[in-house]
């Protein structure tokens, strides 16, 4: 089935300081005055000196709390990081590349979709359009600060850019179909399905994202680690998954293909970053396994179970009734069936005992091929310069 150093201080604006520093008097009790330190590297730690004589073994690094170079990628440790580094740039591609004039035109026939189609088009672009903002943050404002291996540090860079191509990619829908822009891209505060799916996962950004949050101790430690199986398990790995399947069957139907192609683009995005997210989580509980406590696991599969309810009543809010072949029971299968996977990836016991998945067809469509167009709405190939054939 689905198969995700000196010390730096950053230059701030006044007003900037100025409101990190109240944020922080907010939330850690600390006067507002009082100037914030910036977070600290690990290499950071060591003498200037030490650290510039002494060449990157590749034996000594590690996934967070590393003491190598982070500026020096080679030696590889973890090759598998580079590779799927390379496999994404290999994919890539660009939302204004697929045509759109097909779903424009059935948008706008009254006719061409029924009222419960259009209601999982907009829902499904109100969760979206923000979805990969908060993934995004994630990354560049918390995870990359604190892994300390090169390569992954490369793959996130390559995360982040893809997660702005699918925000890209659902404005451009929005655009082309005319929606109110102000109610897609406000959904996530005026529709609560949506809005407490993105309540979930934000504590989760806020925890990691703290500039005076640092790992290196036990307690800090499973904190991020909390958050990767979060972002990578959860999120990329369970919350898209209802909004991926209608759209990708509204395409099955012949119906906003366009809208669709882009969907299965951003799918084998999605599908890669969760690998990648689980080969990192996995990583790290090899070099840290006291982090991987009954307690710990307990508190996991927890957010797992939370997960799976919030992402059902997602569901329901999406289909209120049955359409296109499906209806919200049958998603309830199919977020147990995938948490179940997730689980197992990261070594928990299965969940939810027995379950079996209602819609493998979608297995395909992870699986596209970019000289094939699944949807058939360009006939053009795209690849990055450097996987371009010459024959």
């Amino acid at each position: 089935m689905l198969t995700w150093d000196e010390e730096v201080k950053p230059s701030l604006s006044k007003d900037m300081q100025q409101g990190l520093q109240q944020h922080h008097a907010s939330t850690s009790g600390l006067p507002a005055g009082r100037p914030v330190d910036a977070p600290t590297s690990s290499i950071a730690q060591q003498p200037a000196a030490t650290a510039a004589a002494q060449r990157v073994k590749a034996s000594d690094k590690r996934i967070i709390n590393g003491q190598t170079d982070v500026n020096q990628l080679v030696p590889f440790k973890y090759k598998w990081a580079w590779e799927k580094y390379l496999a994404t740039c290999a994919n890539h591609w660009m939302p204004q590349e697929v045509n759109m004039t097909r779903d424009i035109a059935l948008w706008k026939d009254p006719n061409g979709l029924t009222e419960d189609e259009r209601r999982i088009v907009k829902r499904n672009l109100g969760f979206f359009v923000t979805a990969d903002s908060l993934a995004a943050n994630n990354i560049v404002l918390g995870t990359y600060r604190h892994i300390t291996a090169p390569e992954c540090r490369q793959f996130l860079l390559r995360q982040a850019f893809e997660e702005a191509i699918h925000t890209h990619a659902y404005q451009y829908i929005v655009e082309s179909l005319g929606l109110d822009e102000s109610e897609i891209f406000n959904a996530y505060n005026e529709v609560p399905s949506i809005r407490e799916k993105d309540q979930f996962l934000i504590p989760f950004i806020d925890a990691i994202s703290d500039p005076l949050f640092k790992t290196g101790t036990h307690e800090t430690d499973q904190t991020l680690l909390k958050s990767l199986i979060v972002f990578a398990c959860l999120m990329e790995g369970l919350f898209f998954y209802v909004g991926f399947t209608q759209i990708l069957a509204l395409g099955r139907q012949n119906k906003m293909t366009g809208a669709a192609e882009q969907y299965q683009y951003i799918l084998r995005d999605e599908s890669m970053h969760c690998n990648f997210g689980i080969d990192l989580i996995n990583q790290l509980k090899l070099e840290n396994p006291g982090l991987w406590t009954p307690e710990f696991k307990a508190e996991i599969r927890a957010l797992f179970m939370k997960a799976v309810e919030l992402e059902y009543k997602y569901a329901e809010d999406t289909m209120p009734r049955g359409v296109l072949g499906m209806n919200a029971s049958m998603f309830k299968g199919y977020l147990r069936y995938i948490a179940n996977r997730r689980a197992q990836q990261i070594g928990l016991e299965t969940l939810f005992p027995n379950e079996e998945n209602p819609f493998p067809w979608m297995s395909e469509m992870i699986d596209l091929k970019k000289e094939r167009n699944f949807f058939e709405t360009r006939v053009i190939e795209y690849q990055s310069g450097g996987a371009l054939s010459w024959d």
